[in-house]
């Protein structure tokens, strides 16, 4: 049995998967076979829909609805007020439970405050959406978003840091001094 904290106002329904070390805040709702893995910290008022997946140090910040679909991989990090959408045309009077669109987050990446991610794309590894971005495609690993639509204005290092690429498409990470290469339109850690 893991062993978690979950603040009393919090719901946790039947047939959830919880790691341990998770915190679960005031008045957030975990709902029917999520996945949840350990040292998750799942803010105030965060809904989890059903047979949502998320890896190992997920933060979820205050206001966020992660909705059926959705999978986030370890070390993702979701802003407050995110919101991440599943159906392309959601209508009142139409039932489309079964025309979810998926949504993987991949494994680092972080996505700012109030942003949008709309259903069907995928944000790469250590990407870094911008507060109040709004996604409508595909993200590429370590891509610096911002904007409505969002639109790539750089790259970014695993620590999150702007990279600034030489002529010879090399850039050190002003924190770690790692070194990345820019080739053929995609980043790669350097492997030294």
């Amino acid at each position: 049995m893991s062993n978690f904290f979950a603040h009393p106002t919090a719901v946790i329904d039947e047939g959830c998967t919880i790691g341990n070390d998770v915190k679960i805040w005031h008045f957030s709702h975990i709902m029917p076979n999520c996945v949840i893995g350990d040292k998750c910290n799942i803010g105030q008022n965060v809904v989890i829909s059903p047979e949502v997946v998320l890896g190992k140090n997920v933060k979820i910040q205050n206001n966020v609805s992660i909705y059926t679909g959705v999978i986030c991989e370890d070390d993702v990090f979701l802003g407050p007020s995110m919101v991440f959408t599943n159906v392309i045309n959601p209508r009142s009077a139409v039932n489309r439970k079964n025309e979810y669109a998926k949504t993987l987050v991949k494994k680092g990446a972080s996505i700012g405050a109030n942003a949008t991610i709309v259903c069907g794309n995928d944000i790469g590894a250590y990407a870094f959406i911008g507060a109040g971005a709004v996604v409508t495609k595909d993200v590429p690993d370590y891509a610096l978003l911002v904007g409505n639509p969002a639109k790539q204005i750089g790259w970014v290092s695993i620590n999150g840091h702007k990279l600034s690429f030489n002529s010879s498409g090399i850039a050190i990470c002003p924190e770690t001094n790692e070194t990345y290469t820019l080739k053929n339109g995609k980043v790669e850690l350097s492997e030294d």
